[in-house]
């Protein structure tokens, strides 16, 4: 299934896509895409609805975040090999862990935001993984079963603020706006192999990213792995899980996001985002 969530900021409903490509209203089954909506039982609730059976929506209807009342938004850093390349750092032992605010959260398609002082704002593609069941402890073998789906994540960054304001990376991955997220939210079984997927993102036309989820140093399934040993993660986390080569940061000369700058982001079978950029407001 596509699941997605429809709607204005604040007071989106639950959807699904149909296999015309057409929105269909959720709303008489549940509140919301969440984390109780998303684990294996309540999933298989919705497999049982038919989709024509529901109400269509407007084509033009803004499209929210994926899921909704996120616990934890969780970010890898470094881990695709050719990326940790270009910016001229080591393959790290274990997974670079890190938090994104969840107030950063929006919709794929909502204006980003460059925050009051930026100077390096950055884009980053990256496969977003929804966990559909607690883990804690898991083995490497057994992650995948904790996974509801798949869904597009745009990691913005300020690297300025992320590298030089002291203190951990989440002051330059936080701001509002900086983590578009959707269209959809693919289930699991609909993603045949997480580690074989094309993704790109250009800026203003041109192609910046063009890479494959195949470069990942530490694969999603070594990744709840590892975050299960430290942390408990619930239905509904959202975990981030790095970027392929091509940010502005490893350009040679750097190129940053600016005013009225426009992305477009994709990633195979998971759909596209399309952002524009506009200056901060309080």
């Amino acid at each position: 299934m596509k699941l997605l969530r429809f709607g204005e900021l604040g007071a989106e409903k639950p959807g699904l896509v149909d296999d015309d490509g057409q929105i269909r209203d959720l709303s008489a089954h549940v509140d919301d895409i969440t984390g109780t909506t998303v684990t294996p039982e309540a999933l298989d609730r919705l497999r049982a609805i038919d989709p024509t059976s529901l109400p269509r929506v407007d084509a033009d209807t803004r499209i929210g975040a994926c899921v909704g009342s996120v616990g934890k938004l969780i970010a890898i850093g470094l881990n695709y090999a050719d990326h940790a390349a270009e910016a001229n750092m080591a393959l790290p032992e274990e997974p670079i862990v890190f938090f994104k605010a969840t107030s950063s959260i929006c919709g794929p398609n909502d204006a980003i935001e460059i925050p009051r002082g930026s100077t390096k704002a950055d884009w980053e593609v990256e496969l977003g993984v929804v966990i559909g069941t607690r883990a804690k402890y898991v083995s490497e073998a057994d992650a995948l079963s904790h996974v509801a789906g798949y869904c597009i994540v745009n990691d913005v960054s300020e690297r300025d603020f992320q590298l030089h304001r002291s203190g951990q990376w989440v002051k330059g991955k936080s701001h509002d706006t900086f983590a578009p997220m959707g269209p959809w939210l693919v289930t699991a079984d609909k993603v045949a192999d997480p580690q074989n997927l094309a993704m790109s993102l250009s800026v203003n036309g041109q192609t910046m990213q063009d890479g494959s989820t195949r470069t990942m140093h530490f694969s999603v399934a070594t990744v709840i792995s590892h975050l299960s040993q430290f942390m408990t993660l619930h239905p509904g986390d959202v975990i981030a899980t790095g970027t392929p080569p091509g940010v502005g940061m490893g350009q040679k000369p750097q190129v940053y996001l600016g005013e009225g700058d426009s992305m477009v982001l994709s990633i195979e079978g998971l759909g596209e985002q399309r952002q524009t950029c506009i200056a901060a407001h309080s």
